[in-house]
This record gives C-alpha cells, structure tokens and sequence, in this order.
C-alpha cells in the first residue's frame, strides 16, 4: 500500500488541493479563491488581508490532510508569491499551517509540472502537445519537442492583465488596445526566448488548464454545478472564445455572474483570461482546444508517489 499525498497550489487568483489516497484515487480535490495577488503587480509586495484569506483556506486544507492521513505533501506557490518581496514571510507561515514543505516553484518549474499534470491521460497524437495555463499572475507554454521540454512563462495572467491593462468594468476602446499590446509585448518575447516555439505553430494540439479553461467550459455547457466529467477534456472552438470574450467585455462584472457556469471570484477577471487565450489561439494558427481538469496538482502528487 503506498501513501497519502497532498498537493497544495497557493496561485494568484485561487488556492487549491488535490489528496491522493494510497491506491492513487483523488480522495480530496478542492478550490478556493482566495486572491493571492491582490495588488502585489503594482506594490511588489503580499498583502495582510490577501495572505490571511489564503491562510483560512490554508487551515482547512491541513483538516482535510489530517483526516485522510496524508503522509506525505508539498505545497508550491507561483507567480504572486514569485513577485513578491515578503515571499519568505507567506512561506513561513504557509508551511507552519500545513505541516509540510512549502516553496516558491520557477515559471520553468511551474510549466513542466502542469505538463506532466495534464498530458499524463491523454492518447498520443501526430503532432506535438502544448498546455497553456493561464493563471492568475503568469500564463506557462510549455511543449516537448524531440524528448525535451520547451517552455517559457509569461507574465499575463488574468488578474495581471485585468489590473494593469483590462479593468474590471465594461471594456473600452482603450482598454481593449492596452490589452492587445500588452499581451503582443509578452507573445514576442516568448518566441525570442523560447524560439523553438516556432517549430509548432499551426502543427500543435493545444491543452488549455487552470481557472480561465475551466470556467469557459463551464459557461459553453451552461452547468450551474461543477461537473467534472463535463469540463475535462472538452473540446472548445476559437468560435466559442471570442464569443464569450466579446459578450463579458460589454457587460459589468455584477452581469457576468447571472450566466449559467461564472464561478464567484472569476467574473471580474475571466476577460482578461480570454483575451490571453485568443491571442495565444491566434498566435498558434490553432482554431480549438482541449481542456484539461489535470494541472500542477497532479504533476506534484504524481512527483511525490514516484519519489
């Protein structure tokens, strides 16, 4: 019989968990938005109030840790805390509430755990596989070409982009051309690192992860309760990006929350999360996407069982 493991994903926009029991089935999967990067793109530094409300959520996890008996755990967290100057004190207090290491993941990191998360149930295909995982803080690209991760992490995540460029509200004229430009700068410089990223354009299957993903599947299938049957591995059309892109950017957040599928927390920053994945669609040459429930979480639980 092997053992417990927890994974603990402390992101920007949400904090969540992932138990494994021993024979390997999922006995807790769990999130929560909790907002991390609250005001951490401008300040350069975590708030009080951001911190704690991770940390409640924080506290329930290690209840649900010591009820299934993990053993074993690792808690990463990601773009928010990577920016931050008082990482080391959310760290601290991070690992003291859960009882198991906690530490800051690379965006390189952060890519090649999503990665192994999220293909690790897929069937083989011709052409090359690349996730995007739009966060709330980072997007991570990540493809293996010729038996070697490429990968690259750009600073574009939804409450990133919603706070530096999109807005909250009803998107302007303006708004909508700092966000285009904003996002452009960061697709350049992604091909200027990572030039291998050039060998897959138009000849990539595309897997898309994290809250943006998973939100947009929801409201394409119109489901009021999370399913995961539903969402995982749903194949989703350019079509349908830009349709829910352009209908969430004309209406006020309090509008966006009577569609059927909006998650509480991700109506005032799902725009700018579309706006990433289009521009990432369109960059590509890819016209559609898989969607993927396995992410980070299983990249971790899957590291500590094989260790």
């Amino acid at each position: 019989m092997g053992d417990v493991v927890a994974a603990i994903d402390c992101g920007s926009n949400s904090t969540r968990t992932l138990i494994l029991g021993a024979h390997g089935q999922a006995l807790v999967r769990e999130m929560n938005i909790t907002r991390l990067s609250q005001g951490v793109d401008a300040s350069r530094s975590l708030l009080p109030e951001a911190m704690e409300r991770t940390f409640v959520v924080l506290r329930h996890y290690r209840e649900a840790c010591d009820a299934a008996g993990v053993t074993r755990g690792l808690l990463v967290a990601t773009s928010a805390v990577r920016d931050a100057s008082n990482s080391s004190v959310f760290l601290d207090a991070a690992h003291d509430i859960v009882g198991f290491d906690a530490r800051v993941l690379r965006g390189d990191e952060e890519a090649a755990l999503s990665f192994a998360g999220a293909t690790a149930d897929l069937d083989p295909v011709a052409s090359p596989t690349m996730i995007v995982d739009i966060g709330g803080g980072s997007t991570e690209l990540a493809v293996e070409l010729d038996g070697i991760l490429v990968s690259h992490s750009m600073q574009l995540g939804c409450v990133r982009v919603t706070e530096r460029a999109l807005g909250r509200g009803v998107v302007t004229s303006s708004r909508d051309l700092a966000t285009r430009s904003m996002i452009k700068e960061e697709l350049d410089r992604a091909f200027e690192v990572a030039p291998a990223l050039h060998d897959v354009v138009a000849n990539v299957r595309l897997v898309g992860l994290a809250g943006t993903v998973a939100t947009l599947a929801q409201l394409e299938a119109e489901i009021t309760l999370y399913d995961r049957d539903v969402v995982h591995h749903r194949v989703i059309s350019r079509a349908s990006v830009l349709h829910w892109r352009d209908l969430l950017a004309v209406e006020p957040p309090a509008q966006r929350l009577k569609h059927p599928g909006m998650v509480v927390g991700r109506e005032d920053v799902l725009p700018a999360g579309l706006y990433v994945l289009d521009a990432i669609m369109e960059r590509f040459h890819v016209t559609e996407f898989l969607s993927s429930e396995n992410d980070i979480l299983d990249g971790i639980t899957s590291s500590l069982v094989s260790s």
